[in-house]
């Protein structure tokens, strides 16, 4: 994935200015509400807190709520850039733990180089936070910091630098020596780097079996060896009474490489020489000690991990801290041990093993992996992850004591860890994935706008479409050259002044010549954007059509009803909205074009809604809305709706739906379950089909403005081919999303 300095900045720098902001969980819009956020009402958890401080986790955020304290002076590969110009990282690494593991974070950045000062300052913050995450601060001081927290503080300290890496790439190394068929104390392991994260590596090594009389360590200066003067207490531990005179002198017959330096400094040679079945982890970034296409072009026979996600075997510190947080936090750890640790690498080295659900392999463009060379460590985006991790790190601090919580159903905590985040905002980035892997050409007609622009070049960067940009030619070349794009990733087709025009336009004709239109009117709308484009998807020269930025919904739906019109077997066109809220997904349909649908209509459209949702890896659940639940109200808009159940369940008898029943019927489990057992929707719908444009368009409004719900579309159902349908001044990302959207209807077509 390429990004360039400037989409980067812009990333950071639009709209609210960096990557956080604070929520608040409880409501604030009375009186009565602030009297009980604030005084009088919260003086009663004080006073419950001052009685027994342990009840601070039952009335206050500090039980979620860690802090990522860093004072800058060894920023991802930055070097020591200071303590303001690391708080993106560290706001980046707050982004991390919510996604990741539903953990709040502050980001705190010191401005000290002195460890005395920065220990004395987490130490008086102990009060605010349920765990401290240390974070990008230079060797040999981060050892001292952290060995002195952990000794005068009663919650998690972990420094993510040392043990991130360790922990992860010790379940890939237990995972990467079973499959070369050996043994972890007898491999002989090289590792280049000696700064915090390789030592805090090698111990984390010897705590699974590796033997410390196998590891050889290289700093700047060469081997480290018991004769040398110039050693801290830290590398000292792993020096050996005879080590060897080179880098490239330690490769011969070495079982295992551990990279934590700095890029190109291993090459082919070296490698082959390696003991048999040799295992590699060039873990420096962006650039590996040796790329992965080197090394495994010598040797067949080797297994490689890096820290680059183009590459099999991704060692990344995502696996590991999220989880080994949210494990610690949720039985109230007054420390991560090293036994904690080991649970987690256990975790991860078990997860490679079991095998990968689908939704895993879709959320990699349905890329097929088992546990074997390339794949010995579970992925960064697998949600097992979280269900794995965090109940075995929970688990190792009880046993060892070091847990406040001394008993946990562990059965209903892993149901716990799936409803915090649910898998509910993982379907776009499998449609994503689905679409990198076969990219297909998508016209704009909006070419000359930035945002089209900007968009056009990140799914070009992303591997996901192939854009032909519709405009004056000229403005859009300027335009390009001004944001700093390079023109050869975009086509370029100018509809005033074209090549292919009068067969097109000749092509409509046949279309609309016995519907009122004539050549002359043919050759005249041929020139306009929307029907150019919407003509070379027709035609095949193009696969789907993305428009709407600066026009009417209308005026952008016309030229496609008329140039490629309505799939065989439908008689509408629909329109339908995602809506991820905190916990869940929904699809609203139809929330764009049919004014008041008949039972019939309303039919179409869920069958149409129920196509597009399974491309989602979803499977569908729909509820017909209205204002009646099954038969209580019998009007004409009510039964209505029950017809077109009938209608669909007639049609399609393999779909789960239901109706009709009102919303908070159709939402909420209980409901259904306990009021309406005979209802073959168990566990809440997913899609909404609403009896009337109004009450769908409101819908979807509202929750995206008061429900603070992310609304991605409209998605247009229903078409001979794909077409969609922008937001007047949809952001980057919508138009991005609809892209993939879109490229994967082509797909699906084909």
């Amino acid at each position: 994935m390429k990004l360039t300095k400037e989409e980067s900045l812009q990333y950071h720098s639009s709209d609210r200015k960096g990557k956080i902001e604070v929520v608040a969980t409880k409501p604030c819009l009375t009186a009565r509400d602030l009297s009980m956020a604030y005084t009088p009402g919260v003086a009663e958890p004080c006073r419950e807190i001052h009685a027994d401080v342990e009840n601070v986790y039952k009335y206050t955020a500090k039980g979620n709520l860690v802090a990522v304290l860093s004072n800058g002076t060894a920023v991802l590969g930055l070097g020591d850039i200071g303590p303001e110009a690391g708080k993106p990282v560290m706001e980046g690494k707050g982004v991390l733990f919510k996604r990741f593991a539903d953990i709040d974070v502050f980001d705190i950045e010191v401005n000290s180089h002195d460890p005395k000062e920065i220990i004395r300052l987490t130490q008086m913050l102990e009060p605010t936070f349920g765990g401290i995450n240390l974070e990008d601060i230079k060797a040999p001081e981060c050892f001292e910091i952290e060995e002195t927290l952990k000794a005068t503080m009663n919650i998690p300290v972990f420094h993510d630098d040392q043990h991130g890496t360790a922990i992860i790439s010790c379940a890939a190394l237990i995972n990467a020596v079973e499959v070369a068929g050996k043994k972890l104390d007898k491999v002989r392991i090289i590792v280049n780097g000696a700064g915090a994260s390789a030592i805090s590596c090698c111990k984390h090594y010897v705590r699974a079996g590796v033997k410390k009389e196998n590891i050889y360590m290289f700093d700047s200066k060469g081997c480290i060896t018991t004769d040398r003067k110039d050693l801290n207490k830290y590398k000292d531990g792993f020096a050996q009474a005879k080590g060897f005179p080179s880098l490239e002198a330690a490769f011969k017959d070495a079982d295992v490489f551990i990279g934590l330096s700095i890029g190109n400094v291993v090459n082919k040679e070296w490698v082959k020489a390696m003991a048999p079945n040799p295992i590699i982890f060039a873990m420096a970034n962006p650039d590996p000690e040796i790329m992965y296409d080197d090394a495994v072009s010598v040797r067949k026979d080797l297994i490689m991990a890096t820290g680059r996600s183009d590459y099999p075997n991704q060692v990344n510190n995502v696996l590991g801290f999220p989880f080994i947080f949210r494990g610690a936090l949720d039985v109230r750890a007054t420390q991560i041990n090293d036994e904690m640790k080991m649970a987690a690498t256990l975790a991860l080295a078990k997860l490679a093993k079991e095998k990968v659900p689908e939704m895993v392999l879709q959320a990699y463009g349905g890329e097929e992996f088992s546990f074997g060379k390339e794949y010995i460590i579970p992925k960064p985006f697998d949600p097992r992850v979280l269900w794995y991790v965090a109940p075995a790190v929970a688990k190792a601090a009880i046993e060892t004591g070091v847990a406040k919580v001394k008993e946990m159903d562990w059965v209903a905590y892993e149901e716990q860890l799936k409803e915090r985040l649910g898998l509910s905002k993982e379907i776009v980035r499998v449609m994503i994935h689905k679409a990198q892997k076969r990219p297909k050409k998508v016209v704009y007609p909006e070419g000359e706008e930035e945002n089209i622009i900007r968009a056009a070049h990140t799914v070009y960067s992303d591997g996901i479409a192939n854009p032909i940009l519709l405009g004056n030619e000229k403005i859009i070349k300027k335009e390009i050259e001004r944001i700093g794009y390079d023109e050869k990733e975009f086509q370029i087709i100018d509809p005033e002044n074209c090549d292919k025009c009068d067969a097109y336009a000749a092509a409509f004709f046949k279309k609309r010549q016995r519907r009122g239109a004539t050549l002359w009117d043919a050759k005249n709308l041929i020139h306009k954007p929307n029907y150019y484009g919407a003509m070379m998807v027709e035609v095949g020269e193009a696969d789907a059509l993305i428009s709407g930025y600066t026009t009417s919904y209308p005026n952008t739906i016309k030229p496609a009803l008329q140039c490629i019109g309505v799939k065989q077997g439908f008689k509408i066109v629909s329109g339908m909205y995602i809506v991820i809220a905190k916990k869940e997904t929904y699809f609203f349909a139809d929330c764009t074009v049919n004014v008041n649908p008949n039972a019939e209509q309303l039919a179409e459209i869920a069958i149409s809604a129920a196509s597009v949702v399974k491309a989602f890896d979803v499977v569908p659940k729909i509820a017909m809305l209205s204002f009646s639940n099954f038969g209580s109200a019998a009007y004409p808009e009510s039964i209505k709706v029950k017809e077109a159940v009938k209608i669909v369940k007639s049609k399609m008898p393999e779909l789960i739906i239901d109706g009709e029943m009102q919303a908070d019927t159709a939402v909420v489990p209980e409901i259904l379950d306990k009021t309406f057992p005979f209802t073959n929707i168990k566990g809440g719908a997913n899609v909404l089909v609403f009896p009337t444009l109004d009450a769908a368009n409101i819908a979807y409004k509202l929750m995206a403005r008061i429900g603070q719900a992310t609304v991605i579309g409209p998605i247009l159902m229903g078409m001979n081919k794909p077409v969609h349908v922008l937001q007047r001044g949809a952001t980057v990302d919508d138009i991005y999303n609809m892209t993939a959207i879109a490229v994967v209807e082509a797909n699906t077509n084909k």
